[in-house]
């Protein structure tokens, strides 16, 4: 019989080794002007939260480095993806 794996259950899986410096950062400037705000539920791990004054916070410790807010930000310049530094990021373990 397959068991099939709770999302939480696969998240146990799953290690971060953070680094120092941010392989994503966002421009919150051009944020406040974006009308779609994409970003926000498109991020599997939703680390793209609305601010009050139009902002987006975001939180890089625990990104999966899927890409999906880069490939679908429509505003230029506001979205800044590289890898991280060697040795750091996701760790996807079988679970």
């Amino acid at each position: 019989m397959h068991h099939e794996m709770s999302f939480a259950d696969r998240m146990s899986t799953v290690e971060f080794d953070v680094g120092e410096r941010p392989h994503i950062t966002v421009d919150t400037e051009i944020c406040r002007s974006c009308t779609t705000r994409a970003c926000v539920p498109a991020c599997p791990a939703k680390l793209f939260v609305p601010t009050d004054d139009g902002g987006i916070l975001f939180n890089y410790e625990q990104c999966f480095e899927c890409g999906t807010c880069y490939q679908l930000c429509n505003s230029a310049g506001a979205i800044t993806w590289t890898y991280p530094d060697g040795g750091h990021g996701v760790v996807f373990r079988k679970g």
